[in-house]
């Protein structure tokens, strides 16, 4: 029973990326699901009955521009120690792709689990920039990559390696060929208006409604027009 309400939150996250941080954790427990799991889906299931209008926007404006947002928590998962990453990415003001997912190694520092994520979130980038050429459509170049972690984006570009980085050497060869090509820029956002967040971690409820909006998720029955 477990399964199957998992599965059905997973299909419905492709158009509610407000759950998207819960389904990965409670995914996670599939194979042997305690009580405390199951009542824990069901606030989810409760949390959307409270909102069966809610979903993503896609705006009428047409944009050249494309930009992408990345975050990480580092260890935050008490059992392994293992981070969350995330992205989302908007070309203008709609949200076409995002992800949050545990990483597979251990990261010892913030930074080094930060970089990981710039480097997950790059691929993204470059697959939506080619899809979007196929498709027809110019792409502004370079486009924004924001990260609220200012070592991250130091250790992009700087061209000296040093102990802290030579562990991820081939993210810091892929993200630095990236920036050479002009195909991206790095930019620092402040934390609170990081919109990747809501895919890292659990927050409040006045914090999570903010980034619910920031994200581009309306409620139609709220917004009727």
């Amino acid at each position: 029973m477990y399964q199957r309400l998992i599965g059905r939150l997973l299909y419905l996250e492709i158009t509610r990326p407000d759950i998207s941080y819960t389904v990965q954790v409670l995914s996670q427990f599939m194979n042997a699901p305690k009580q405390s799991h199951y009542d824990a889906a069901l606030r989810v299931v409760k949390y959307i009955k409270n909102c069966l209008g809610q979903g993503l926007l896609m705006s009428s404006k047409q944009s050249r521009k494309v930009s992408a947002f990345c975050d990480a928590d580092w260890a935050s998962c008490s059992v392994t120690k293992k981070s969350v990453t995330s992205f989302c990415m908007k070309p203008g003001d709609s949200m076409i792709s995002w992800k949050s997912k545990k990483q597979r190694t251990v990261s010892r520092s913030s930074a080094d689990v930060e970089y990981r994520s710039m480097a997950s979130t790059m691929a993204e980038l470059t697959w939506i920039h080619g899809l979007l050429e196929e498709l027809g459509m110019q792409v502004d170049l370079p486009m924004e990559l924001y990260c609220d972690n200012k070592a991250a984006i130091q250790i992009a570009s700087n061209p000296m390696y040093h102990e802290r980085t030579k562990h991820i050497e081939i993210d810091c060869h892929f993200i630095r060929e990236r920036l050479q090509q002009g195909m991206i820029k790095t930019s620092y956002v402040p934390s609170k208006d990081q919109i990747a967040d809501i895919l890292t971690k659990a927050l409040g409820k006045q914090l999570h409604n903010e980034m619910v909006c920031k994200l581009g998720i309306i409620n139609i029955f709220h917004h009727p027009t």
